[in-house]
């Protein structure tokens, strides 16, 4: 029987022993195509031919990440496998978590879905965690904090979810003198327990800033940039905990394996289905609208590409009226989302103001600091009929709202994990909230045979609602030029 040995280099990599023409068949098991390869500058121009390869046969170094997967491999080819390195996990019992957690004092009834990813974690010492929005995620990440009590480095996408994270620490019980809080122009060198940074403010450090860490969490990590990202965690080769926390994968197999590679094995904690039906999220239904232009708009954009498609509808009149028009009419607080911040979102801010003289009206997108947008957010809390008017990029993930009655995709987006993470702004409960609805606005430019662009992208929305059973309802609504 061929054998496939393996050893533990660092908390990264393992190193493979194997025959050279069965280290090329690794190679061939860990190579994916990178969705939308085609389009790339680099593969244009014939510099990369569109693959990732998570194995490299040159110096045998694999993700210790990846066990699982190296299971199946040598699985489907009847190879032997061999541990050198003994990866056991530790000893965690049900009962050591119920009288750790009691030690904490926490404020807040802890759930059994929580309890079941934290002593996961401890079990594997890495790990993936898949768990969406509203179930706690920065709760889990306490928790793994306090029992591992050692120098932290917890990684965010935003500089919002830096404070965010510090202030539900200190909802928690912990001190927010012991915590160091890293973003554009803050102070890297600190001697405090646990350092929370953007990824954006640290992946270009030496490696020596990150030799003290021996915890390193990972939040929201499917928006971390993969080079970054990579960047960073080969920094913490010698941290022996670490994992990662998202709400959402984006279905494909590359992104799934490259975050296993550097956190672990995903483990699913719950659904956001099954959070609804406890009660601990929202009840909450999609009204798509699917707005229908002239024949004589059809035709004009019939061969036009995509940005020319989106360059017509956020200029488009009738459109902006129906958007302004939908938001004033709705009750409760409502968060809009746009894509493009002067030529869209400007634009819609500019004319709710004036529309709703008496009714709050916030402007959020990249230039905004952290620390003004925590402030709107928490105002919004305090209100019932405020609007925020907010890039995807700022409000899309992580924001805490508990008191958010509507969402409106006022720009047409494809992407599984926006739109989910999107979705999850309005799935808090809230003292004064019964449910949430999401207006998903779609647009019908479609001629003869010919669908456009960002029709085709609400259909595969449809399909990502279909598959989460978010109760959805399509309405069409002739639009005036």
């Amino acid at each position: 029987m061929d054998l496939v040995r393996v050893e533990k280099v660092d908390e990264l990599y393992d190193r493979i022993y194997c025959e050279t023409w069965l280290a090329k068949e690794l190679e061939s098991f860990f190579t994916f195509r990178v969705p939308g390869y085609q389009f790339m500058p680099q593969y244009r121009s014939g510099v990369w031919d569109g693959n990732i390869r998570i194995f490299n046969p040159r110096d045998m170094f694999l993700y210790s990440g990846l066990h699982e997967y190296l299971k199946t491999f040598c699985a489907e080819r009847n190879y032997q496998l061999d541990w050198i390195t003994d990866y056991s996990a530790d000893e965690f019992s049900v009962k050591e978590c119920d009288e750790f957690i009691s030690t904490l004092n926490i404020p807040y009834e802890v759930r059994d879905y929580q309890k079941k990813a934290f002593i996961h974690a401890i079990r594997n010492r890495k790990s993936m965690l898949l768990s969406p929005t509203g179930s706690g995620k920065s709760f889990i990440i306490y928790l793994i904090t306090r029992y591992y009590d050692r120098k932290t480095l917890i990684i965010v996408p935003t500089t919002s979810l830096v404070h965010q994270m510090v202030s539900d620490f200190k909802s928690y019980g912990f001190d927010p003198d012991n915590c160091h809080k890293i973003y554009s122009g803050q102070e890297r060198k600190t001697d405090k327990q646990v350092t929370v940074t953007t990824w954006q403010s640290i992946y270009k450090l030496d490696k020596k800033w990150f030799v003290p860490y021996k915890l390193t969490i990972g939040d929201e990590a499917h928006l971390f940039k993969a080079k970054s990202l990579t960047s960073i965690i080969n920094k913490l080769n010698r941290c022996p905990y670490r994992f990662g926390f998202t709400g959402t994968l984006d279905g494909t197999q590359t992104h799934r394996l490259v975050l296993e590679g550097l956190f672990g094995p995903v483990e699913k904690i719950i659904t956001t289905a099954e959070l609804i039906d406890k009660k601990v999220l929202s009840k909450f239904r999609i009204k798509c609208i699917v707005l229908s232009y002239s024949d004589d708009e059809r035709k004009a954009n019939v061969s036009k590409t995509y940005q020319q498609e989106m360059d017509f509808l956020v200029k488009h009149q009738g459109r902006l009226k129906f958007v302004k028009n939908l938001v004033a009419s709705l009750e409760g607080n409502t968060l809009l989302l746009f894509q493009y911040v002067e030529k869209h979102g400007k634009v819609i801010y500019d004319e709710l103001s004036a529309m709703l003289p008496n009714r709050p009206v916030y402007f959020v997108h990249g230039g905004i600091e952290g620390e003004e947008r925590e402030n709107i957010r928490a105002l919004v809390e305090m209100n019932n009929d405020a609007v925020i008017v907010a890039s995807y990029g700022t409000f899309s993930t992580g924001i805490n709202i508990r008191n958010l009655h509507n969402i409106v995709f006022s720009s047409p987006s494809k992407s599984r994990i926006r739109n989910l993470q999107s979705i999850g702004r309005g799935l808090r409960l809230g003292d004064n909230k019964q449910e949430c609805v999401l207006y998903d606005i779609a647009d019908d430019l479609s001629w003869k045979s010919k669908r456009n662009y960002t029709l085709g992208h609400f259909v595969e929305r449809v399909k990502i609602y279909n598959q989460e059973k978010f109760q959805n309802k399509i309405y069409t609504v002739k639009l005036n030029g």
